[in-house]
C-alpha cells in the first residue's frame, strides 16, 4: 500500500511540474504575442515574426499568434514584385493561413486573408487561376456566414477583373488586324461576331457577378463600393446586348449606380449633395 501511495505522489508531482510548465510556456506565449503586437503596430515586421514564431511554438493553440504571424507575412509582400524574397513572404502566409484552417476549417479571418492574398498576387501580374482560386475562398465564406456583404463584393470584383481583361484582350487582338476606320474604341460596343464570342465566355461571369454585388448591396444598402463595381458591370454586360435598347439600358443602370455612389460618399463625408 505504501508503495502505491509512493507511486501516486510521484505521478502527482510529474503532472503538477508538467501542468506548471504548461502554464508557464502559456503565460511566455502570450508575453511574446503581445510583443509581436507591438512590433507589428510600428510595421516592424521581421522583429514581429519572431515573436509571433516563438509565441505558436510555446503555445501551439494560440490561433491569433498565427494569424498575426500570417498577416505579418503578407503585409511585406508587394503585388508585382519578382524577388523571390517577396514570392516566399506570400507563399509564407498563405502556408501559416493553411495551417490555421487545418485546425479550424471555418477560421474567417485565415479565409479571408488567403483569399485577399491570392487577389493580390492575380492581380499583379494578371493570373487568372489565382483569381479563381481567390474566389473559392470568398465562397466558402459565403457558405459559412450567408449574411456578410464583403465575400459577395470580392466574387463580383474579381469576376470583373476577369471579364473586363477578356473584354480589352478581345478588343486588342481586334484592333491589331482591323483597318484604321474599323478600330474601335473602349466604348464602342463590340463587332457581331466579337459580341457573340464575348457573350458566349463571359455572360455567365458577368451574371454571376451582378447577382454578388446585389446582394453585397442589399446586405448594405449604402455600399458605395460594391456599387462601383456595379456600375462597371452593366458596362461590360452592355457589350453582351443584341438590340441599342437593350445596350442603353444597361448603361442607364451604370449610370445611374454612379449618381448614387456621389450621393453616398458626399453623405459620408458630410457634404451636401451637388
Amino acid at each position: 500500500m505504501r508503495r502505491k501511495l509512493e507511486v501516486s505522489f510521484v505521478a502527482a508531482v510529474v503532472l503538477a511540474a508538467i501542468g506548471a510548465g504548461a502554464g508557464c510556456n502559456r503565460l511566455r506565449a502570450r508575453d511574446d504575442l503581445n510583443k509581436g503586437v507591438d512590433a507589428y503596430k510600428n510595421a516592424q515586421f521581421d522583429v514581429a515574426i519572431e515573436d509571433f514564431k516563438n509565441a505558436q511554438q510555446l503555445d501551439p493553440t494560440l490561433t491569433s499568434a498565427k494569424l498575426y504571424l500570417a498577416a505579418a507575412y503578407q503585409n511585406q509582400y508587394v503585388p508585382g514584385a519578382p524577388s523571390d524574397a517577396n514570392l516566399r513572404n506570400a507563399q509564407s502566409a498563405i502556408d501559416v493561413y493553411k495551417q490555421i484552417l487545418q485546425q479550424d476549417p471555418n477560421n474567417l479571418p485565415a479565409i479571408d486573408g488567403i483569399g485577399s492574398l491570392l487577389y493580390s498576387m492575380g492581380t499583379t501580374p494578371f493570373d487568372p487561376s489565382k483569381l479563381e482560386e481567390s474566389k473559392s475562398y470568398h465562397e466558402k465564406h459565403i457558405q459559412i456566414s450567408p449574411n456578410d456583404p464583403e465575400p459577395y463584393y470580392w466574387v463580383g470584383v474579381i469576376d470583373w477583373s476577369l471579364v473586363y481583361r477578356a473584354n480589352l484582350d478581345m478588343r486588342q487582338e481586334y484592333n491589331r488586324t482591323a483597318s484604321p476606320k474599323r478600330q474601335i474604341k473602349d466604348n464602342d460596343p463590340l463587332p457581331e461576331k466579337l459580341r457573340t464570342e464575348f457573350t458566349d465566355k463571359e455572360g455567365a461571369l458577368i451574371d454571376e457577378a451582378i447577382t454578388n454585388l446585389q446582394k453585397a448591396i442589399s446586405l448594405k444598402p449604402d455600399y458605395d463600393d460594391a456599387m462601383a463595381y456595379l456600375n462597371l458591370m452593366y458596362r461590360q454586360k452592355a457589350d453582351t446586348e443584341t438590340t441599342q435598347e437593350a445596350r442603353e439600358a444597361d448603361l442607364k443602370k451604370a449610370d445611374q449606380l454612379v449618381e448614387q455612389v456621389k450621393a453616398i460618399k458626399q453623405k459620408k463625408a458630410g457634404m451636401q449633395p451637388s
